[in-house]
C-alpha cells in the first residue's frame, strides 16, 4: 500500500503536502478550509506583533505559470493566529501544524517567540527570515552574520520546535555558509525557498509596471521558480545535519513537481501560487498524481526515494 506520510521533528503527518504561508491562510475561514482539506498540515499567514494592512494595491499580478507580488505582510497579528492554533490544538490534540512569524526587526521576532514560548502552543513555528516585500527592510536570510545573531538570541530561551524559512541562494558557497550556521542550532526544519525577490514585470501596452509597491519590484513565485527551488532543496539537503528536515517550496503545480522536491531531499512540500489558484481541492489532485507516480516506480513510501537524486557521477 502506498503512503504519503512523512515525519518531521518526531511528528508524523499523513500527507507530505501543505499550503505555503501567505496564500489562503490569513483568516479563520481560510484556516478552517485547510483543516477540512486533505493537506497534511497548515501554516498560518506570517504574523507580525500587531495587525498589518500590507502594501497598497495593486500588489499582486498573475503571469503565465507564475505570479509577482509585493504584499508587504498583510496579516491579523500574532494574537489572532496564536489563539487559532491553540484552539485547534485543543480540539485536535493529535495534529501538528505550523505558526509562521515574520517580525520586521529582531526585537519583534524575539517578543513574538517569547509570547509563543510562554503559551500553551506546542506545535511548530516557522520563523520567516526571507520577506522580500517589505519596503526598507532587507532580507535577514542574505546577511549570514545576522542569521547567526538571530538564532543565537532565539535559542537562548526558545525550546519548542522551530524552523526557518529561507530565501533562495544562487551560489554554491552560499549553501556552504548558511548550512554551517544552521547546523550549530537545534532547528527542526528549514523551509526553502521563499519567492525570488525583486523581480520586475512590465506591461508593454501601458509601458508601466504591473504592481504598485517598491516601484514595481516584487517576488516571483509559481512554476517558473521550480529549478531554483530544487537547487536550494538539494544544496541544503547535502549540507544540513540529518535531524534538520527540509520543507521544499516553489514551483509545484503537479505530482511530478512534488516527486522532484522529495527526490532532491524534501521531507514535506508547501504550495503557494498554485494553491491560490485551485484552493483546497489541490491537495486531492496532487495526492492522486504523486501516488500514481510512486506506484509506477514501485515505491510504497516517500522514504523509498527521498534524497536519492542521481547524478552522472554516481
Amino acid at each position: 500500500m502506498t503512503t504519503l506520510a512523512t515525519t518531521i521533528g518526531g511528528k508524523t503527518f499523513d500527507n507530505c503536502m501543505m499550503n505555503a504561508a501567505g496564500v489562503r491562510c490569513q483568516n479563520k475561514k481560510d484556516l478552517d478550509a485547510l483543516v477540512q482539506s486533505n493537506a497534511g498540515a497548515y501554516v498560518t499567514k506570517s504574523a507580525t506583533p500587531q495587525e498589518r494592512a500590507g502594501n497598497p494595491s495593486p500588489r499582486m499580478h498573475t503571469l503565465l505559470k507564475a505570479s509577482i507580488n509585493s504584499m508587504g505582510l498583510p496579516n491579523n497579528g500574532l494574537d489572532y493566529y496564536l489563539d487559532y492554533v491553540i484552539r485547534d490544538q485543543q480540539k485536535r490534540p493529535d495534529s501538528t501544524n505550523f505558526l509562521s512569524v515574520a517580525g520586521t526587526s529582531l526585537e519583534d521576532n524575539l517578543a513574538m517567540l517569547h509570547q509563543i514560548q510562554d503559551s500553551e502552543y506546542t506545535g511548530f513555528v516557522e520563523l520567516n527570515l526571507s520577506c522580500p516585500n517589505v519596503p526598507g527592510k532587507p532580507q535577514v536570510g542574505y546577511d549570514f552574520d545576522r542569521v547567526h545573531a538571530v538564532l543565537e538570541h532565539v535559542f537562548d530561551f526558545y525550546t519548542k520546535p522551530l524552523g526557518v524559512k529561507l530565501p533562495p541562494y544562487f551560489d554554491l558557497v552560499h549553501f556552504d555558509q548558511i548550512a554551517a550556521i544552521l547546523n550549530q542550532y537545534p532547528l527542526t526544519f528549514v523551509n526553502s525557498i521563499n519567492s525570488i525577490g525583486n523581480a520586475l514585470v512590465v506591461d508593454p501596452r501601458s509601458e508601466q509596471v504591473v504592481i504598485r509597491p517598491k516601484g514595481g519590484f516584487g517576488g516571483i513565485g509559481g512554476a517558473i521558480v521550480k529549478p531554483t527551488a530544487l537547487a536550494n532543496v538539494r544544496g541544503l539537503a547535502l549540507r544540513l545535519k540529518p535531524e534538520i528536515k527540509i520543507i521544499g517550496t516553489g514551483g509545484i503545480i503537479n505530482g511530478v513537481d512534488v516527486f522532484e522536491h522529495i527526490l532532491c531531499g524534501a521531507s514535506m512540500v508547501q504550495i503557494g501560487t498554485q494553491f491560490g489558484y485551485e484552493g483546497p481541492a489541490l491537495f486531492d489532485r496532487l495526492a492522486k498524481e504523486l501516488t500514481e507516480i510512486m506506484a509506477e516506480k514501485g515505491y510504497s513510501s516517500i522514504e523509498d526515494f527521498r534524497g536519492k537524486l542521481k547524478t552522472f557521477d554516481d
